[in-house]
């Protein structure tokens, strides 16, 4: 980092001089014209004149020795961290295999689509601009997705429901591309400030954004473990447990409602305090709920009704990292200072 002194030119105008080597760099000389981008977070975003906002990062990668989850694994990376146009290349041709790989995997993911394949190259393209995205209205669709994923999940366990845990298996897909999304505008702020100029948000609002939808998605994941519960023949929820759980169920969901409306929709810090002390509260219920499985008859039925209590735990768990994150969020926003 090089620091400059501000000086006042002709009485009217601020200047700073630019550090030669990066000046020499760019080709710029005396008399070259530079492009300035104000930003809301206070920094400035200095550019040789003409307009980036367009230019694309492209990749191409070899994945002729790529096993399909390699493949798999590789296009979701390149999609998180920015890339507009990949192209995957396999010299000694796709097999039908890889081609349905490739397909399947760019369904999940929100703006990437195969454009053009041949024998020996696949071109995939991301067709959506930051311009079209709000990352906020984003994190309130998965809120919204994940909530319902969990109440469903429940009810259907808890009345045996095939066709309604089928349906919260499918939506985890709907869940999963959303966060997707988040984390490819999120990562590919940290490194472009016009991407953040774009999106209209902070990086520490992304941050939070980001954040966030990370534990509504791992809500999601945990909405769809206990929906399989309902397809597996040998769990049983007794009856003397499905009240309990309900309840339980529904305190973890509100923490997380409660913390989510402190980030999304701005009700203040005493939601996230409140979150917080729910969670406390679900806690020592699910403790006394645990204890109850030990002396319970059927060792089969104890240890369905743990691992569906664990998944409630756990979501109580993210609500608490939302509030946390809110209760910070809060304290950025402070102007109260000394």
């Amino acid at each position: 980092m090089e620091t400059r002194k501000v000086q006042l030119s002709g009485g009217t105008t601020y200047t700073v001089s630019l550090p030669k080597s990066w000046a020499e760099e760019q080709g710029i000389d005396a008399g070259s014209s530079l492009s300035l981008y104000p930003n809301g977070d206070g920094s400035l975003l200095v550019e040789p004149e003409g307009d980036r906002s367009t230019e694309t990062l492209s990749t191409t990668v070899d994945v002729s020795t790529d096993s399909e989850n390699a493949i798999r694994q590789r296009i979701h990376a390149l999609h998180a961290v920015g890339y507009d146009t990949v192209t995957l290349v396999d010299k000694a041709g796709h097999s039908a295999d890889h081609r349905k790989v490739v397909e399947d995997t760019v369904a999940t993911l929100s703006g990437f689509e195969l454009l053009e394949a041949n024998e020996t190259r696949i071109r995939l393209q991301n067709l959506i601009d930051a311009e079209n995205v709000d990352i906020r209205k984003s994190a309130l669709r998965l809120r919204l997705v994940m909530l319902g994923m969990h109440r469903d999940a429940v009810t259907a366990v808890l009345t045996d429901d095939e066709t309604l845990a089928r349906r919260v298996i499918d939506r985890d897909n709907e869940a999963d591309k959303l966060l997707e999304m988040v984390t490819r505008h999120f990562r590919r702020a940290l490194s472009n400030l016009q991407e953040v100029e774009k999106l209209e948000y902070t990086r520490d609002e992304l941050f939070e954004y980001y954040y966030v939808s990370r534990q509504f998605e791992r809500i999601a994941d945990h909405a769809e473990k206990i929906a399989r519960f309902t397809l597996d023949p040998e769990v049983t929820v007794p009856a003397d447990f499905e009240e309990q759980i309900e309840t339980l169920a529904t305190a973890s969901r509100q923490i997380v409602d409660t913390a989510a409306d402190v980030i999304l929709t701005d009700t203040g810090i005493e939601g996230a305090q409140s979150a917080l002390a729910k969670r406390d509260e679900l806690t020592t219920d699910l403790r006394a709920l645990d204890r109850e499985l030990y002396s319970h008859d059927d060792p089969a039925e104890a240890y369905a009704v743990g691992l569906i209590l664990d998944s409630i735990r756990r979501t109580g768990e993210y609500g608490a990292n939302v509030a946390r994150i809110a209760v910070q969020q809060v304290a950025r926003e402070c102007e109260c200072f000394d």
